[in-house]
């Protein structure tokens, strides 16, 4: 396009070619103005990443076993009930009169 708006050759903004240099051009400098991917290592270090990861996955593992085993009802001792045994006891005459001015003093 010329300055007053006028096209530079008549029909030249129907081509492809045109098209695909602009788009080229408009991708390469949107590449310059994206920041850098940042770097990975090579591989990721098993003490520092998984197995802790790992270790704690089976420790939670086995605390729940053990939980469960503990809980299970089978295993653990049944109580057997016990009789009551009401006994008859004998109290002398006038124990609540005493228990009254006990009380009251």
């Amino acid at each position: 396009m010329k300055n007053n708006g006028e096209l530079s050759e008549p029909g030249s903004w129907t081509r492809v070619e045109d098209y695909l240099g602009a788009m080229a051009r408009r991708r390469t400098e949107r590449r310059k103005r994206e920041p850098k991917p940042r770097t990975q290592p090579e591989a990721p270090r098993l003490l520092l990443s998984t197995l802790p990861f790992l270790a704690l996955i089976a420790a939670l593992a086995v605390l729940a076993v053990a939980i469960m085993v503990m809980a299970f009802p089978g295993g653990q001792p049944q109580q057997r009930p016990r009789p009551v045994q009401h006994e008859q006891g004998v109290a002398a005459k006038g124990w609540f009169q005493e228990a009254q001015r006990e009380f009251h003093h």
